[in-house]
């Protein structure tokens, strides 16, 4: 259980689309926005996790042209998304939005969200704990989960509100945004790895 946790910890606190927006929501219209953003993210990751769980992912995957369509997909869109960050300059490469985001907007960007469905299969799948209580086993998993994600989608939502405050040198802002890309693309080879 000890290795899901610390799984469940470092696949959350990676650079994707649920945290990036979440901080760039906090930066750009405050905690109580990023409040209401950060619980459409939880229902959403939610919803993914019960597609996951329920086999539906698993259906769709089993697919092979869906398969390499989603594999290919979710796999340019991280790459995508990790040189966006790299190469945002000098600027801290949070996902800016122009109108304030609502509950409705976050649920639907998890549901589109390719780390959330590899996270999820991750998680779910490559984790057994208790092979002769598949069910138990979801529900403390789901607990664990949910347990860590809030926290960290906090964090990441008081890191944008908090930088946005600061005046960090360039060369500071270049160096978060590397090592946010790195990270990302971090996620990129787990995706790529997992489906082997």
């Amino acid at each position: 259980m000890l290795e899901f946790a610390l799984a469940v910890t470092l696949m959350l606190s990676t650079p994707g689309p649920g945290v990036l927006s979440t901080a760039g929501v906090g930066a750009a219209f405050g905690a109580r926005a990023g409040v209401a953003y950060v619980t459409g993210l939880f229902l959403g990751s939610n919803l993914v996790m019960l597609a996951v769980i329920s086999g539906l992912a698993a259906l769709l995957l089993a697919v092979p042209a869906v398969r390499m369509v989603l594999l290919v997909a979710s796999t340019g869109y991280l790459f995508y998304m990790a040189a966006r960050i790299a190469l945002a300059g000098s600027k801290v490469a949070f996902i800016q939005a122009q109108a304030q985001p609502g509950i409705r907007a976050a649920v639907l960007l998890q549901i589109i969200n390719p780390k959330a469905y590899v996270v999820g299969m991750t998680f779910f799948s490559g984790f057994v704990i208790w092979s002769d209580a598949y069910w138990s086993e979801v529900v403390i998993k789901l607990i664990v989960l949910n347990a860590i994600w809030i926290p960290i989608h906090i964090a990441w939502l008081y890191a944008g509100v908090a930088l946005e405050r600061l005046n960090l040198p360039a060369r500071t802002q270049r160096a978060i945004n590397i090592a946010m890309a790195l990270a990302m693309l971090g996620v990129v080879g787990l995706a790529l790895f997992s489906t082997q």
